[in-house]
């Protein structure tokens, strides 16, 4: 029996909550990844798993033993990366979620640049902003705007994107431009951002100077995708908060229009979360390098129009 390859079978068992999925995961026969822990149970002569036909529930020597394996593989795999770091590129299967927006309009249209720097990595990019079971569906981390709440979840900030108000020509001339914050809870209508998890709609925050507000805005339609979030905008429902390069094009082409512009927007921080139970993997690693740079480069875009702007 190799030990170690038993040992990891058992930790995604464990991790996953049952054989089929940690098969699936390890891309393993069923009858492979069930063989492996029997004759690991045989070799520590104990049971680490009650088995019933619906669920695998962990017994109290395989709590323990569970609890040293992670540790154990996580820093062998550590160790190994630290090592090869330097004499080979990082290569394999690299599972990635994201929104449609961070994929569309940041990750995609520079994929070629990141190929070309690691060829040997394979991107699976998922595609949503929804609640990610990391484990089970074996994704390596998540690009995700906003602070994470998440506990369980290690957290590295990217960067920032600044952040401004936005309306339609067709809602401008309909309702005219806002020229404070509070005019959105009262004679304005903005496209609300339906946060799913919380099931409502999120308060935006304004600033100018010292003075601080937030608003909890009217609106006729709220959506939870920030693509069709612009979008509704565009389509003359109400002002929006986004950061710039989702509205770039929509800016050159007259579909949008800044308003407000004394106040400012908090901006949006970008980070990269992933399980606790993994450690940062070389692959990891440079994919998270690579998106720092992307978002830095987003930054001086941003800033180089707003000194054009000013001239």
């Amino acid at each position: 029996m190799d030990q170690l390859s038993a040992m990891r079978v058992f930790v995604r068992v464990v991790e996953t909550g049952n054989f089929t999925r940690a098969a699936a995961t390890l891309n393993m026969p069923k009858t492979t990844v069930t063989n492996l822990v029997q004759s690991l149970e045989g070799h520590l002569r104990t049971t680490l798993l009650n088995r019933t036909t619906r669920r695998v529930m962990v017994t109290t020597d395989g709590a323990l033993y569970y609890e040293r394996a992670q540790q154990i593989i996580s820093e062998l795999d550590e160790l190994d990366g630290s090592l090869s770091n330097s004499q080979t590129q990082p290569s394999g299967r690299l599972r990635v979620e994201m929104a449609g927006a961070f994929a569309d309009m940041l990750v995609i249209p520079n994929l070629c640049d990141f190929h070309n720097r690691y060829p040997q990595i394979r991107l699976d990019i998922g595609v949503g902003d929804r609640l990610v079971d990391y484990i089970a569906e074996n994704v390596d981390c998540a690009l995700r705007g906003g602070t994470p709440t998440d506990q369980s979840l290690i957290a590295r900030k990217v960067g920032e994107l600044s952040m401004q108000a936005y309306a339609a020509p067709l809602y401008l001339r309909n309702f005219g431009a806002p020229t404070h914050p509070q005019d959105l809870e009262n004679d304005h209508f903005s496209v609300g951002y339906l946060n799913a998890t919380a099931g409502r709609v999120m308060p935006i925050e304004f600033k100018r100077e010292e003075e601080t507000i937030e608003i909890n805005p009217r609106y006729v339609v709220s959506m939870n995708d920030a693509r069709s979030y612009v979008n509704a905008a565009i389509a003359g429902m109400g002002v929006v908060q986004s950061p710039r390069f989702m509205v770039r094009d929509a800016l050159e082409k007259g579909e949008l229009a800044e308003v407000m512009p004394d106040w400012r927007c908090e901006s949006l921080p970008l980070y990269i979360v992933y399980p606790q139970t993994r450690h940062l993997s070389n692959k990891v690693r440079v994919f998270v390098d690579w998106l720092a740079k992307l978002v830095q480069n987003l930054k001086v875009e941003d800033n180089r129009e707003q000194i054009r702007k000013v001239g």
